[in-house]
């Protein structure tokens, strides 16, 4: 016998006695008498021999076989091509697997049948309207509590059990309203984002606008002090930073950071609405790029803004 069928017949024994060896001894239950357990098996035993012979055929017409036809014209690095027709097997195997595929992503399986992904989809949304009916209602300690447990799953990876984002090593600090680092990063970058829920974009140091409306770029000793000013709370309204504040950040920010509608967030301290917005749209900032939070769903960041709100107040 060709040695190339007989290790054949030996590989193709040896995995079928590996899966028998398998299921029987390593199996904690075996097929016990399931008919779908029976015909898998069948079907994975019947691929093994299958692959292994076919694999052999084709490696035995390589090794007796003989190229014959008629060679192209053109050549690369000297090796011709043969003008031999598709093989007419192949050619209808392959026009049958592109009507499958279209049959398959229209009309089959993932449109009309069962699918993982669609079930997991239609899970969560019934999840999410039964929570959302649960917790509509809910307030006060109880949503801050909500928003602590979904913090320390969701959030605390990055930001840290103290908030602190590792000392604004890994994230920004939740403890304060912004920092001196963001501050500084905001003014010299500018910043693109949807803090107030649509697209509002800070120009950089360079497109910033004094008191008359004329472009007024600001020196990094200004940048220094007002990032100084607003980090400390805005509370020093005789400082340095305060004056710069007020000749070229107000008229966006509000005399006291509260920020002027559909124009610039608000900066002297957190509030729900621009938590939950970084929340639903990430955010780019001096330590990176923080992600959306799309697996929260409202109620949830709505509780995580109301947590971290309560951070500022010393709760």
């Amino acid at each position: 016998m060709n040695k190339l069928y007989l290790w054949g017949i030996i590989i193709a024994a040896a995995m079928l006695g590996a899966t028998y060896v398998t299921i029987t001894y390593l199996g904690k239950s075996g097929l016990n008498g399931d008919i779908v357990n029976m015909l898998a098996i069948a079907g994975a035993a019947a691929l093994v021999i299958i692959t292994i012979f076919v694999v052999i055929k084709y490696v035995r017409q390589m090794q007796v076989d003989q190229a014959t036809g008629e060679l192209a014209d053109e050549s690369w690095d000297n090796i011709g091509e043969y003008k031999n027709p598709v093989p007419f097997g192949w050619a209808i195997m392959f026009l049958g697997t592109i009507v499958w595929g279209l049959w398959y992503w229209t009309i089959g399986y993932p449109v009309n049948k069962f699918s993982q992904i669609g079930q997991y989809n239609e899970e969560v949304k019934a999840h999410n309207s039964e929570f959302e009916k649960k917790y509509a209602n809910i307030k006060g300690e109880e949503l801050v509590n909500m928003g602590e447990s979904v913090y320390l799953v969701e959030c605390v990876a990055c930001h840290g059990l103290n908030a602190d984002g590792n000392n604004e090593k890994d994230a920004a600090d939740l403890n304060q309203r912004i920092s001196e680092k963001s501050v500084k990063y905001v003014i010299k970058n500018g910043l693109t984002g949807k803090l107030l829920g649509t697209e509002a974009s800070m120009p950089d140091r360079t497109g910033l606008m004094n008191a008359n409306n004329n472009y007024a770029p600001i020196t990094d000793k200004e940048i220094d002090e007002v990032a100084k000013y607003v980090a400390s709370g805005m509370k020093d309204k005789n400082s340095a930073g305060a004056k710069v504040f007020a000749g070229t950040c107000v008229m966006c920010h509000g005399a006291n950071g509260q920020g002027v509608a559909g124009m610039a967030p608000q900066i002297n301290t957190w509030n729900s609405k621009l938590i939950i917005n970084v929340l639903g749209n990430g955010k780019k900032g001096a330590i990176g790029t923080m992600p959306v939070m799309d697996r929260l769903n409202p109620k949830q960041k709505e509780a995580v803004a109301a947590y971290v709100m309560s951070l500022s107040k010393g709760e």
